[in-house]
């Protein structure tokens, strides 16, 4: 909405190492900068990231929304995946005090400091390792009337859980407050035998109003579309 250039930074590490902290704060790794079109002014315009893969802004509002994934081998169920609401730029959303939602991670003693004052938890915490990836407000005309400027997201999967989770497309309710809920939207990449038969990938909607999937492991791009009344 700015005509600014967005990018995610990921994390390199599982956990942040303390001796990275400066740079990476200094530099946005772990965060989102922006920076104008040409490459000049740049920032750093979230703080406490860990990888987030999905972002776009409220076609209202003007906010940015976007998804991150969460640290790895604190257990099956924890930490939660994260869909996280931006109000302003500079806000920092936990990482890595914070593994995922609440969650205090351990490694080199993060859960014994303070975290920095301020913190914004997510706006949606999501099942634990289910990998949300990317995501997009819904602006078309062709779904029903209640799917305007919610947000679509894809789950790719998870890859170490004892029981597998996600393959699925969810959608995102936001009521006038901001308060969001998420819940199932298209499913069935993940088979009966726990077995992925699919995977999905990321998600943009096309000029007519009908949504495409992509799909890293099936090598395919889905259409959907709404054809009732």
């Amino acid at each position: 909405p700015d005509n600014k250039l967005y990018i995610s930074l990921g994390q390199p590490y599982n956990v942040a190492p303390r001796a990275k902290m400066d740079l990476y704060k200094k530099t946005g790794i772990g965060g989102i900068i922006r920076m104008d079109r040409d490459g000049s002014n740049r920032e750093v315009f979230t703080y406490g990231v860990r990888n987030s893969v999905g972002q776009d802004f409220h076609p209202v509002t003007g906010e940015l929304w976007w998804t991150d994934n969460q640290v790895d081998g604190m257990g099956d169920d924890i930490p939660p995946g994260e869909l996280n609401r931006q109000t302003k730029a500079g806000q920092h959303f936990g990482h890595p005090w914070f593994g995922g939602g609440k969650v205090r991670v351990k490694d080199e003693g993060y859960d014994k400091d303070t975290p920095p004052a301020g913190i914004v938890h997510p706006a949606v915490e999501t099942t634990a390792h289910c990998a949300d990836l990317g995501m997009a407000f819904y602006t078309g005309n062709q779904f029903p009337a209640k799917y305007k400027n919610a947000i679509f997201s894809a789950q790719h999967g998870s890859w170490n859980r004892t029981e597998p989770c996600g393959a699925r497309v969810m959608v995102t309710f936001i009521d006038k407050d901001g308060k969001a809920k998420m819940e199932p939207f298209a499913e069935g990449w993940l088979n009966e035998n726990k077995e992925y038969d699919g995977r999905p990938m990321s998600i943009t909607m096309m000029k007519d109003g009908s949504m495409l999937v992509s799909d890293d492991y099936a090598g395919a791009i889905y259409k959907i579309s709404y054809v009732g009344s």
